[in-house]
């Protein structure tokens, strides 16, 4: 028995010997995917980043955009306004000063408009 026990010994030695070259493979090979999926979520992360980054950019940009627009369209509708106050003002005073004459232009325009809309 002896004989037997002594022979194994070897053999045994040998396969945890074997195992353990497996599990420190394993723990190297896991350790190392570990990195490269971390490096990988990294990269992603900085990717989403800048694109994060990039679209607040233009959301600023257009933002801005939208306001100085705005602006513009204020100050186009106000001078069009004072415009259209300032005709108003010119037909009043022109009925004021020749209050016959205009009776008679709108009198004659009036007519005119019939006439065309009853065609």
């Amino acid at each position: 028995m002896n004989k037997q026990v002594s022979t194994n010994e070897p053999v045994n030695d040998r396969i945890d010997d074997r195992a353990e070259r497996i599990k420190q493979a394993t723990s190297a090979a896991v350790a190392s995917t570990k990195e490269t999926v971390d490096r990988a979520a990294d990269h992603v992360e900085e990717g989403l980043h800048r694109a994060t980054d990039k679209a607040a950019g233009a959301a600023h940009k257009a933002s801005e955009k939208a306001a100085e627009v705005s602006e513009r369209s204020r100050e186009v509708y106000d001078q069009t306004m004072d415009r259209a106050d300032a005709w108003l003002e010119q037909a009043r005073d022109y009925v004021r000063e020749k209050p016959v004459q205009s009776v008679a232009i709108a009198l004659g325009a009036g007519w005119l408009l019939g006439r065309i809309l009853r065609r």
